[in-house]
C-alpha cells in the first residue's frame, strides 16, 4: 500500500543533515544560557499544497522557527524517510516503517517547494516567549539522531500529526482540548478518496486494500492528519487571556501560490468510471474468446479467478500478517476471496462455481448498507464484472460443443 503522507525524497532529505544537526546543537546550547524573555522568537505553521507525485497527493506541513537572537531561521519537518535504511522494503510490506525529523534552513525548504510548484501558506502563532522556547527545545529535541526516528502510522501518527501534537504540547494541551469534542466533517477514508480521486489507479489500489477501520467517525482532532486541516483548524482556535479570548493565528500568508488545481473539498462519486471500464474489459475478453479456439474461454476465466483468488491472499496477508491497522477489516475479501482460486479448478460443470462466485458477488452488495459499513462501491464496480464474467465463462466453457485444442 502507498503511504499517505507527502514527503520529501531520500535524496531531499540528506542535502546538509551533517550541517544542521551541529547547527541546532549549538543552538540547543545556547538556549540554556538565553533568557525566555526574546521577543524576536516567532513560531509559525507552514502548510504544503499537494503536488503532481503520488505521494503528495495530501500535502505537507512544518513549523518554522525564527529566532535572531540564537540565528534561527529553520523549519521542522517531520516527513522524511531514508530508501537506504536498513530492511526498507520490507519494514514497507510489515507496515513499520521509520519516519525521522530534520531542519533545514527556511530559504532552502521554501526553495525546494517551489520548484514542485507546490503552495506554502504561514500561520504565525501568538505564542508568548516562554512558549515559543517551549516548542523550539522540543523541536530541537526531536530532531537529535538519537531522537530523530518514529514509526509511522498513515493516520495516527504521520508527518502532520507530528507537528499537531508539537503545537498542543506549546499551547499546554489546548489545541486537543479545543478539537477532540468535535466530530470531523468527514473521516479518514473520506479525506483519502478526495485528494486521490484525480488518479485513477492509486485511487483504486487503496481503495482495495483499506478496510473498514478508515470508515469509522472521528473527531476533529483526528481529521487533523491532514495538513490542511491542521491549518484550518488553527485558524479557528482562540486563546483566552485574563477572560479575554484572542485568536491563535495573528499572521496567515500565502508565500506561494501553486498553479496546480485545489482538491475537491468533498468525496465525489467515481464508481461508474470504474463499472464502465469493467465492462469494456468484459466484451474485449468476450469477444477475444469467441474467436480463439475451443478452450481459451475456460482458460481466461481461470486466470482472472486465480488473479482475484491471489488478491484476496494479499489483503488477508495485510490483515493479519502485518501492522498496517488500516487494511483489516477488509470486505473487500467478499470481492477477492481466495476461495477463487481453488472454485477456478473445480471438478464438474461451471454452474457450481457460478452459483458460489454469485453468492459472494450479493453478499459483497448487501454488505455495502450492512455494518461495519465499508465503502468500496468502486471496489465492486470495477472487479464485481470481472468476477461474474469469469463464472459465467465457465458454464459456457462447460456447453461449448467445439472440441478443444490440444498440442
Amino acid at each position: 500500500m502507498f503511504c499517505l503522507c507527502n514527503h520529501d525524497n531520500a535524496g531531499r532529505s540528506l542535502i546538509g543533515r551533517a550541517g544542521i544537526f551541529l547547527l541546532l546543537l549549538y543552538a540547543s546550547s545556547l538556549f540554556a544560557e538565553s533568557s525566555v524573555d526574546n521577543q524576536d522568537a516567532e513560531a509559525w505553521l507552514v502548510t504544503y499544497g499537494p503536488g503532481d507525485i503520488y505521494w503528495q497527493r495530501f500535502g505537507h506541513n512544518a513549523i518554522w522557527i525564527r529566532d535572531r537572537e540564537l540565528g534561527l531561521d529553520h523549519v521542522f519537518n517531520f516527513g522524511f524517510f531514508d530508501f537506504e535504511q536498513e530492511k526498507f522494503f520490507l519494514r514497507f510490506l510489515q507496515g513499520r516503517m521509520l519516519y525521522f525529523s530534520a531542519a533545514r534552513p527556511a530559504r532552502e525548504e521554501f526553495a525546494g517547494y517551489i520548484d514542485e510548484n507546490r503552495s506554502i501558506r504561514a500561520q504565525r502563532l501568538d505564542l508568548s516567549a516562554d512558549q515559543v522556547y517551549l516548542l523550539s527545545r522540543f523541536l530541537l529535541d526531536e530532531v537529535r539522531p538519537e531522537n530523530r526516528d518514529y514509526l509511522y502510522d498513515y493516520y495516527r501518527n504521520n508527518c502532520s500529526t507530528r507537528v499537531r501534537d508539537a503545537i498542543d504540547f506549546a499551547l499546554g494541551g489546548l489545541l486537543k482540548t479545543q478539537t477532540l469534542p468535535v466530530p470531523a466533517a468527514q473521516n479518514w477514508r473520506d479525506h483519502t478518496r478526495r485528494l486521490t480521486v484525480d488518479d485513477f489507479w492509486l485511487y483504486l489500489g487503496l481503495e482495495m486494500g483499506l478496510g473498514a477501520t478508515v470508515d469509522q467517525d472521528i473527531n476533529r482532532w483526528d481529521e487533523m492528519f491532514i495538513p490542511a486541516e491542521l491549518a484550518e483548524s488553527i485558524a479557528a482556535v482562540n486563546i483566552t487571556d485574563a477572560g479575554l479570548a484572542r485568536p491563535l493565528v495573528v499572521e496567515d500568508v500565502v508565500l506561494y501560490q501553486s498553479s496546480f488545481q485545489s482538491p475537491a473539498a468533498f468525496p465525489v462519486s467515481s464508481w461508474f468510471r470504474y463499472l464502465l471500464f469493467s465492462l469494456a474489459v468484459v466484451l474485449v475478453a468476450w469477444l477475444l474468446c469467441r474467436m480463439a479456439p475451443a478452450g481459451t474461454m475456460r482458460a481466461v476465466s481461470r486466470t482472472w479467478l486465480v488473479i482475484a483468488g491471489g488478491f484476496g491472499c494479499i489483503l488477508l496477508f495485510l490483515w493479519f500478517g502485518t501492522d498496517h491497522l488500516v487494511a483489516r477489516f477488509n470486505l473487500n475479501l467478499l470481492v477477492f476471496n481466495p476461495l477463487f482460486i481453488f472454485i477456478a479448478f473445480w471438478k464438474g460443470h461451471g454452474k457450481i462455481q457460478f452459483s458460489i462466485i454469485s453468492g459472494f458477488a450479493a453478499l459483497a452488495l448487501l454488505m455495502t448498507i450492512l455494518p461495519p459499513e465499508q465503502y468500496n462501491l468502486d471496489v465492486i464496480a470495477a472487479f464485481l464484472p470481472l468476477n461474474l464474467a469469469a463464472a459465467w465463462g465457465l458454464v459456457k466453457a462447460a456447453d461449448d460443443p467445439r472440441p478443444a485444442v490440444t498440442a
